[in-house]
Protein backbone atom coordinates (compact mmCIF):
# COMPACT_ATOMS: atom_id res chain seq x y z
CA UNK A 1 0.00 0.00 0.00
CA UNK A 2 1.30 3.68 -0.58
CA UNK A 3 0.07 6.19 1.24
CA UNK A 4 1.04 10.28 1.01
CA UNK A 5 1.27 10.69 5.19
CA UNK A 6 2.56 7.58 6.45
CA UNK A 7 5.61 5.32 5.98
CA UNK A 8 5.70 1.49 6.84
CA UNK A 9 7.97 -1.28 6.52
CA UNK A 10 6.97 -4.65 7.77
CA UNK A 11 10.11 -6.72 9.12
CA UNK A 12 10.02 -9.85 11.35
CA UNK A 13 6.06 -9.41 11.68
CA UNK A 14 6.50 -5.66 13.29
CA UNK A 15 4.58 -3.52 11.05
CA UNK A 16 5.77 0.45 11.76
CA UNK A 17 3.96 3.22 10.97
CA UNK A 18 5.53 6.73 10.76
CA UNK A 19 3.34 9.36 10.60
CA UNK A 20 5.31 11.70 8.05
CA UNK A 21 4.19 15.07 7.99
CA UNK A 22 7.62 16.46 9.79
CA UNK A 23 6.67 20.17 8.47
CA UNK A 24 3.74 20.53 10.06
CA UNK A 25 5.37 18.21 13.32
CA UNK A 26 3.07 15.17 12.20
CA UNK A 27 -0.09 17.07 12.95
CA UNK A 28 -3.06 14.73 12.44
CA UNK A 29 -5.48 16.12 9.46
CA UNK A 30 -8.25 14.33 7.54
CA UNK A 31 -5.67 12.81 5.28
CA UNK A 32 -3.84 11.38 8.23
CA UNK A 33 -7.03 9.93 9.83
CA UNK A 34 -7.84 8.48 6.77
CA UNK A 35 -4.90 6.48 5.86
CA UNK A 36 -4.60 5.61 9.87
CA UNK A 37 -7.68 3.83 9.21
CA UNK A 38 -6.53 2.00 6.03
CA UNK A 39 -2.98 0.91 8.49
CA UNK A 40 -5.09 -0.90 10.72
CA UNK A 41 -7.16 -2.75 7.72
CA UNK A 42 -3.80 -3.76 6.53
CA UNK A 43 -2.73 -4.91 10.34
CA UNK A 44 -5.86 -6.32 10.83
CA UNK A 45 -6.12 -8.58 7.33
CA UNK A 46 -1.90 -9.05 7.48
CA UNK A 47 -1.32 -12.22 9.01
CA UNK A 48 2.05 -11.85 8.42
CA UNK A 49 1.97 -8.74 10.73
CA UNK A 50 1.71 -9.69 14.52
CA UNK A 51 1.94 -6.65 16.02
CA UNK A 52 2.60 -2.85 15.01
CA UNK A 53 5.07 0.12 16.42
CA UNK A 54 3.27 3.88 15.59
CA UNK A 55 5.69 6.85 15.83
CA UNK A 56 6.33 10.26 14.13
CA UNK A 57 8.78 11.37 11.68
CA UNK A 58 12.03 13.39 12.46
CA UNK A 59 13.12 13.76 15.81
CA UNK A 60 11.16 16.97 17.11
CA UNK A 61 7.67 15.31 16.96
CA UNK A 62 5.79 12.32 17.41
CA UNK A 63 2.50 14.46 16.97
CA UNK A 64 1.82 17.86 17.88
CA UNK A 65 -1.61 17.59 18.20
CA UNK A 66 -4.71 17.92 14.99
CA UNK A 67 -4.15 20.03 12.64
CA UNK A 68 -5.67 23.30 13.84
CA UNK A 69 -6.06 24.92 10.75
CA UNK A 70 -8.78 22.92 9.58
CA UNK A 71 -10.92 23.57 12.63
CA UNK A 72 -11.43 27.35 11.60
CA UNK A 73 -14.73 27.38 10.29
CA UNK A 74 -15.73 24.52 12.00
CA UNK A 75 -19.37 24.59 13.07
CA UNK A 76 -20.30 22.39 16.54
CA UNK A 77 -21.49 19.29 13.83
CA UNK A 78 -18.35 19.81 12.21
CA UNK A 79 -16.51 19.10 15.39
CA UNK A 80 -18.55 16.86 16.33
CA UNK A 81 -17.97 14.59 12.91
CA UNK A 82 -14.13 15.26 13.38
CA UNK A 83 -14.09 14.27 16.89
CA UNK A 84 -15.99 10.98 16.15
CA UNK A 85 -13.86 10.09 13.57
CA UNK A 86 -10.34 10.76 15.77
CA UNK A 87 -12.57 8.58 18.67
CA UNK A 88 -13.40 5.32 16.06
CA UNK A 89 -9.99 5.47 14.66
CA UNK A 90 -8.18 5.09 18.26
CA UNK A 91 -10.74 2.98 19.51
CA UNK A 92 -9.51 0.57 16.59
CA UNK A 93 -5.85 0.95 17.64
CA UNK A 94 -7.22 -0.07 21.43
CA UNK A 95 -8.63 -2.67 20.70
CA UNK A 96 -6.49 -4.45 18.13
CA UNK A 97 -6.23 -7.43 18.57
CA UNK A 98 -2.69 -7.36 17.79
CA UNK A 99 -0.37 -4.95 20.04
CA UNK A 100 0.53 -1.42 19.21
CA UNK A 101 3.16 0.08 20.84
CA UNK A 102 3.45 4.11 20.53
CA UNK A 103 6.86 5.32 20.32
CA UNK A 104 7.19 8.90 21.28
CA UNK A 105 9.97 10.41 19.87
CA UNK A 106 9.16 14.16 20.60
CA UNK A 107 6.17 16.35 21.39
CA UNK A 108 3.13 14.16 21.90
CA UNK A 109 0.54 17.18 22.68
CA UNK A 110 -3.57 17.15 21.92
CA UNK A 111 -4.68 14.31 19.69
CA UNK A 112 -1.23 13.28 19.50
CA UNK A 113 -1.04 12.25 23.13
CA UNK A 114 -4.41 11.15 22.32
CA UNK A 115 -2.74 8.77 19.69
CA UNK A 116 -0.41 8.04 21.79
CA UNK A 117 -2.43 7.10 24.77
CA UNK A 118 -5.12 4.43 22.70
CA UNK A 119 -1.95 2.32 21.98
CA UNK A 120 -1.43 -0.81 24.47
CA UNK A 121 1.53 1.12 25.61
CA UNK A 122 3.72 3.41 25.52
CA UNK A 123 7.75 4.29 25.06
CA UNK A 124 9.37 7.45 25.57
CA UNK A 125 12.48 9.01 24.10
CA UNK A 126 14.31 11.54 26.83
CA UNK A 127 13.01 14.74 24.69
CA UNK A 128 9.72 13.39 24.95
CA UNK A 129 6.85 16.02 26.04
CA UNK A 130 3.09 15.07 26.98
CA UNK A 131 0.15 17.94 27.13
CA UNK A 132 -3.22 17.95 26.29
CA UNK A 133 -3.15 22.37 25.60
CA UNK A 134 -6.73 21.99 23.99
CA UNK A 135 -7.97 24.86 26.35
CA UNK A 136 -5.62 27.31 25.24
CA UNK A 137 -7.82 26.93 22.23
CA UNK A 138 -11.24 27.08 24.04
CA UNK A 139 -11.18 23.29 23.59
CA UNK A 140 -11.12 20.09 25.26
CA UNK A 141 -9.69 16.78 24.19
CA UNK A 142 -12.11 15.36 21.59
CA UNK A 143 -10.55 11.76 20.85
CA UNK A 144 -10.72 9.49 24.11
CA UNK A 145 -8.29 12.37 26.12
CA UNK A 146 -10.49 13.26 28.70
CA UNK A 147 -10.89 9.61 29.28
CA UNK A 148 -7.90 7.63 28.45
CA UNK A 149 -5.30 10.15 30.82
CA UNK A 150 -7.68 9.64 33.78
CA UNK A 151 -7.40 5.82 33.00
CA UNK A 152 -3.82 5.95 33.18
CA UNK A 153 -3.04 8.85 35.36
CA UNK A 154 -6.04 8.78 37.76
CA UNK A 155 -8.67 12.34 38.04
CA UNK A 156 -6.41 14.37 39.46
CA UNK A 157 -3.56 14.48 37.39
CA UNK A 158 -5.58 14.20 34.38
CA UNK A 159 -7.66 16.86 35.05
CA UNK A 160 -4.76 19.19 36.71
CA UNK A 161 -3.48 19.14 32.83
CA UNK A 162 -6.67 18.89 30.85
CA UNK A 163 -7.55 22.59 32.99
CA UNK A 164 -3.78 23.86 32.81
CA UNK A 165 -2.89 22.59 29.40
CA UNK A 166 0.20 22.36 31.00
CA UNK A 167 2.65 20.04 29.49
CA UNK A 168 5.18 17.34 31.17
CA UNK A 169 8.56 15.80 30.26
CA UNK A 170 9.07 11.98 29.79
CA UNK A 171 10.48 11.25 33.28
CA UNK A 172 7.06 12.59 34.80
CA UNK A 173 5.05 11.01 32.52
CA UNK A 174 7.08 7.87 33.62
CA UNK A 175 6.37 8.47 37.21
CA UNK A 176 2.77 9.17 36.78
CA UNK A 177 2.70 5.78 34.53
CA UNK A 178 1.45 7.52 31.27
CA UNK A 179 4.66 5.70 29.69
CA UNK A 180 6.46 2.29 30.27
CA UNK A 181 10.00 3.46 29.40
CA UNK A 182 11.80 6.42 28.83
CA UNK A 183 15.07 5.68 26.73
CA UNK A 184 17.51 7.21 24.22
CA UNK A 185 15.65 8.74 20.91
CA UNK A 186 18.98 6.09 19.27
CA UNK A 187 17.18 3.14 20.88
CA UNK A 188 13.63 4.21 20.61
CA UNK A 189 12.68 1.66 17.60
CA UNK A 190 14.86 -0.66 19.09
CA UNK A 191 13.34 -1.07 22.31
CA UNK A 192 9.91 -1.45 21.03
CA UNK A 193 11.64 -4.34 18.43
CA UNK A 194 12.98 -6.49 21.00
CA UNK A 195 9.99 -5.86 23.28
CA UNK A 196 7.53 -6.73 20.46
CA UNK A 197 9.84 -9.76 19.73
CA UNK A 198 9.24 -11.08 23.03
CA UNK A 199 5.83 -11.20 22.88
CA UNK A 200 5.52 -12.06 19.26
CA UNK A 201 6.78 -15.18 20.22
CA UNK A 202 3.99 -15.59 22.73
CA UNK A 203 0.48 -17.69 21.43
CA UNK A 204 -1.11 -15.30 19.58
CA UNK A 205 -5.06 -16.01 20.32
CA UNK A 206 -3.97 -15.80 24.04
CA UNK A 207 -2.27 -12.15 23.44
CA UNK A 208 -5.29 -11.48 21.66
CA UNK A 209 -7.78 -12.36 24.54
CA UNK A 210 -5.23 -10.43 27.34
CA UNK A 211 -6.19 -7.63 25.09
CA UNK A 212 -9.26 -7.86 25.15
CA UNK A 213 -10.09 -8.95 28.80
CA UNK A 214 -7.60 -5.57 30.05
CA UNK A 215 -9.52 -3.69 28.02
CA UNK A 216 -12.79 -4.41 29.68
CA UNK A 217 -12.03 -3.38 32.73
CA UNK A 218 -12.58 0.48 31.54
CA UNK A 219 -15.71 -0.88 29.65
CA UNK A 220 -18.42 -0.38 31.74
CA UNK A 221 -21.21 -1.94 29.62
CA UNK A 222 -19.33 -5.38 30.54
CA UNK A 223 -18.11 -7.09 33.42
CA UNK A 224 -14.66 -7.54 33.09
CA UNK A 225 -14.55 -10.88 35.51
CA UNK A 226 -16.82 -12.29 32.98
CA UNK A 227 -15.03 -11.22 29.87
CA UNK A 228 -11.90 -13.05 31.68
CA UNK A 229 -13.83 -16.35 32.03
CA UNK A 230 -15.08 -16.36 28.52
CA UNK A 231 -11.38 -15.46 26.99
CA UNK A 232 -9.87 -17.90 29.25
CA UNK A 233 -12.25 -20.67 28.26
CA UNK A 234 -11.82 -19.55 24.90
CA UNK A 235 -8.21 -20.34 24.65
CA UNK A 236 -8.46 -23.85 26.11
CA UNK A 237 -10.34 -24.65 22.58
CA UNK A 238 -6.68 -22.89 20.56
CA UNK A 239 -4.45 -25.41 19.10
CA UNK A 240 -1.90 -22.73 20.70
CA UNK A 241 -3.11 -23.80 24.33
CA UNK A 242 -2.36 -27.92 23.28
CA UNK A 243 1.03 -26.69 21.77
CA UNK A 244 1.97 -24.58 25.25
CA UNK A 245 0.97 -26.96 27.12
CA UNK A 246 2.84 -30.07 25.91
CA UNK A 247 6.30 -27.79 25.31
CA UNK A 248 5.85 -27.02 28.39
CA UNK A 249 5.99 -31.20 29.89
CA UNK A 250 8.37 -32.10 27.44
CA UNK A 251 10.31 -29.03 28.43
CA UNK A 252 11.14 -27.37 25.57
CA UNK A 253 10.02 -24.03 24.24
CA UNK A 254 6.87 -24.14 22.45
CA UNK A 255 6.49 -23.41 18.77
CA UNK A 256 3.06 -21.40 18.04
CA UNK A 257 1.03 -21.97 14.85
CA UNK A 258 2.45 -18.09 13.90
CA UNK A 259 5.93 -18.54 14.54
CA UNK A 260 6.27 -21.87 12.01
CA UNK A 261 6.85 -20.40 9.27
Amino acid sequence: MIYNTLLTTLEDGIFTITINRPEKLNALNKQVMAELNIALDEIAGNDLIQSAIITGSGSKAFVAGADITEFSNYSDNDGKSVAKVGQDTFFRIENSSKPIIACVNGFAVGGGCELAMACHFRIASENAKFGQPEVNLGLIPGYGGTQRLVQLIGKGRALELIVTGNMIDANTALNYGLVNYVVSQETLLSTAISLLKTINAKAPKAISAAITSVNAVFNYSQNGYEVELASFADCFATDDKKEGVQAFLEKRKPLFKRNKE
